[in-house]
């Protein structure tokens, strides 16, 4: 059994009304998807018809945001006498489009102004005092800042000291007091009645440079687009229409460092979508924030010099190619320290670059489905760093309820910063928990599942039908199709270090659909099970002129007792366990060794009786046969005895039993002939050149003594044997050595031989 990774939110079976029956038909869009809008909550003629048909016309009225008027006025005031303005923004893609699209509205007014996007690893998130400082002192008169400063009590209480007005344009969570700025445009302010909250940074910058030109600027569209993807924000409501009209006119930039930015992504300029963002735009924009100093990315996207752009966006992709690097390298040592018991988990480390814990967080908290902060220690001692959080819990709500542990903290409910210092870590880590136990709060991912289907409607024109609902996004995904009762053939891993997962998919409709499993490429023996449950994305494959269907694998779930073949050597170099797991042995001797191996205890089957008391308080959800028993039921009685629903066969055999066989009589006589001619024999020591003399497999020549041992053809004292004078005669098949060799080889030729539908036929018997 294989639970699925997230709660899957099943679509309920509605009747649609006629009224929205007739709405899609005048759209001309079919009843399929029909009810994946329904799902989605867009049930009216009207919300179907914005939803269609985005227009700037459905932008909101920029003073309608509280404070905007009064921002307006003081910015009027400032360019009328000519005073000196600092945009202060932040370090990801939506704080620097902020920033470049404020720079650009504001040079356009004629302003003096100047920009500042603070330095991640000096000056930390949001405004910084000294840094306020040090502007205030060069003449700055304004500050504006873009994407940041709901929190920025300190600097901005110190700008005022000194007669400077901060106006605050934000959108992150807001704390319990808001700082005593001169205008705070928030999307969310607890004074104002602006009727959508989930705008980005770029997207208060962008309402703000509407009410400063009176005007919608379609010039800052393609920013504004950037920004919002790459925030991952609610593509809904007027962030849709800002989207969709930005991507088109990003299609069509004029912005040379956009240019140059997509020309090292490799992206022709027609094929710009919303994943050219997510994937090729963001990652770059982001990726010279979190390495190095992020002010070069405005000059380049405000550029209008060639040369400069295409030196900077070299650079952009460099830095990129580096932080993947140095963000697997992280992801791959803080998953060591994960702890299955915390519903939070919580990671410290050593010398980790704090620029990419906000990615390895949230790539932890993707895989196990727990909230995940991921800290670094500073040269000062504290430790700082990111966490990411699941869809059931706040994650923001969560800390700021510990918040005097911590020496900074910041964020929304899905993404935070914070330092703490040291000593206060692990009683941050117990209060979290405790405080998830306490409100019975069960971490989870949920995935809204739009529709069950069957493989045979995995076909190009429904696909095709598909991308009227894009551009896709937070709360606009590309729709999740479940499959259910899957087969999957030939199952291979591509790419580097075998990170993902090529397949074929059946049904019971007997279709053949192709698919990707992007990062599945660990869970390749997951799918040697039938009757999987699957669910995916659709898309089209297009290579060499073709266009072919293809599912690209989100989760997948199995129902029943699984069985892995984990016999080969090949396989077993890339075990590893991070559920709870009963590693089995029916072999003390071999029990040590694997412990030492493994650093794990092992528990060795004796008896059921015994070994249901060595389990009794032990907490597993999976078995690992690393062995194979004298008797084979002794196999299948561990594993009734555990319960489990997952079984990994390793079933090594060290003395090679089923190879070797118990011996030929010509092997014996030769044996005896030899014994019978020696006085004594030395069998400690000397059992490798007698092996050799004769010609026999030194683990079966051992194993032969021991059976004339056993019928006392021979005595063995101290390692040296000797020959027994007129012994009784037995048969060979007597001795109880004998007996025991062969239902070992019995044992071992079903174990290590069989194919896997015979083990699974066994096991259900």
């Amino acid at each position: 059994m294989k639970p699925a990774n997230y709660n899957w939110q099943l679509p309920s079976d509605v009747e649609l009304p006629e009224e929205f029956i007739d709405q899609l038909k005048k759209e001309k869009i079919s009843s399929f998807l029909g009810k994946l809008l329904w799902q989605r909550g867009i049930q009216s003629p009207q919300e179907i018809a914005t939803f269609f048909h985005p227009s700037l016309d459905q932008l909101h009225d920029p003073f309608q945001l509280f404070d905007m008027e009064e921002a307006v006025s003081r910015v009027q005031q400032a360019l009328e006498n000519e005073e000196k303005i600092l945009i202060y923004g932040d370090y990801d893609a939506d704080g620097i489009t902020s920033t470049s699209l404020i720079k650009e509205t504001l040079e356009l007014l004629g302003a003096d102004v100047d920009y500042y996007l603070p330095n991640r690893f000096k000056d930390g998130y949001g405004p910084n005092i000294e840094v306020y400082k040090e502007k205030i002192t060069e003449g700055v008169q304004l500050i504006l800042t873009v994407d940041n400063g709901v929190s920025g009590h300190e600097a901005i209480d110190f700008a005022n000291s000194q007669n400077v007005d901060v106006i605050v344009t934000d959108h992150h969570e807001l704390p319990q007091s808001l700082p005593d700025a001169y205008a705070i445009i928030h999307p969310r302010h607890p004074e104002g009645q602006y009727p959508f909250g989930e705008l980005a940074g770029v997207g208060v910058a962008f309402k703000f440079a509407c009410a400063l030109l009176d005007e919608v600027p379609t010039d800052f569209l393609d920013l504004v687009a950037i920004g919002t993807v790459a925030d991952m924000v609610s593509l809904t409501d007027e962030n849709r229409a800002l989207v969709v009209f930005g991507l088109e006119a990003l299609k069509q930039t004029q912005r040379i460092g956009l240019l140059e930015l997509l020309r090292v992504s490799q992206i022709r300029l027609e094929e710009v979508d919303e994943s050219t963002i997510g994937f090729a735009i963001a990652p770059r924009l982001n990726a010279l924030g979190r390495l190095q100093d992020p002010n070069e990315a405005v000059e380049l996207l405000t550029t209008f010099d060639q040369e400069k752009a295409a030196y900077l966006s070299e650079q952009l992709n460099q830095v990129n190619t580096q932080r993947k690097a140095i963000t697997q390298e992280i992801t791959e040592e803080a998953m060591q320290q994960l702890s299955p018991d915390k519903k939070v988990q919580i990671i410290a480390g050593e010398n980790w670059n704090e620029g990419v814990l906000g990615i390895v967080a949230g790539n932890i908290a993707q895989k196990v489905g727990k909230p995940t902060i991921v800290l670094t220690q500073t040269q000062e001692g504290l430790l700082k760093g990111s966490g990411r959080s699941v869809d059931t819990v706040n994650l923001f709500k969560l800390l700021d309820q510990t918040r005097e542990l911590m020496t900074s903290f910041g964020g929304h409910h899905a993404a935070v910063g914070l330092s703490i210092q040291k000593e206060n870590l692990s009683l941050l880590i117990k209060k979290v928990n405790e405080i998830l136990d306490s409100n019975n709060i069960q971490p989870a991912n949920q995935l809204s599942v739009d529709a069950v289907l069957s493989l045979s409607d995995v076909k190009l024109q429904h696909i095709e039908a598909l991308q009227n609902l894009a551009p896709f996004g937070m709360d606009n995904p590309l729709p999740y199709i479940l499959f259910k009762d899957c087969s999957a053939i030939n199952t291979r891993t591509v790419g580097a270090d075998g990170k993902h997962l090529k397949l074929s998919l059946k049904d019971s409709s007997e279709e053949n659909v192709e698919g990707i499993g992007f990062g599945f490429g660990p869970d390749m023996l997951e799918f040697q099970s039938e009757f999987i449950d699957i669910v995916a994305q659709l898309s089209i494959n297009e290579w060499n002129h073709k266009r072919i269907p293809q599912i690209i694998l989100k989760d997948y779930r199995i129902n029943h007792m699984q069985v892995f073949d984990y016999r080969s050597k090949k396989h077993q170099q890339n075990l590893t366990f991070v559920e709870p797991t009963l590693f089995v042995s029916f072999s003390e001797k071999e029990s040590k060794k694997i412990e030492e191996r493994i650093e794990h205890p092992v528990v060795t089957y004796k008896d059921s009786q015994d070994f249901l008391a060595a389990i009794e308080k032990t907490t597993f959800n999976q078995l690992v046969l690393f062995n194979c028993p004298i008797q084979l039921e002794e196999a299948k009685a561990a594993i009734k005895a555990a319960q489990v629903s997952r079984v990994f066969f390793l079933c090594s055999a060290k003395d090679d039993a089923y190879l070797d066989g118990v011996g030929t009589r010509e092997q014996y006589a030769k044996l005896f002939h030899f014994i019978s001619k020696q006085q004594q024999v030395d069998v400690r020591y000397k059992l490798p050149v007698i092996a050799q003399y004769l010609a026999i497999p030194e683990k079966l020549l051992f194993f032969m003594i021991q059976v004339f041992f056993d019928l006392g053809f021979v005595t063995i004292t101290d390692g040296i044997m000797n020959q027994v004078q007129d012994p009784k005669p037995q048969a060979l098949t007597e001795s109880q050595a004998y007996q025991k060799r062969l239902n070992k080889i019995k044992t071992e030729e079903f174990l290590l031989l069989s194919d896997l539908p015979s083990l699974k036929s066994w096991l259900a018997t």
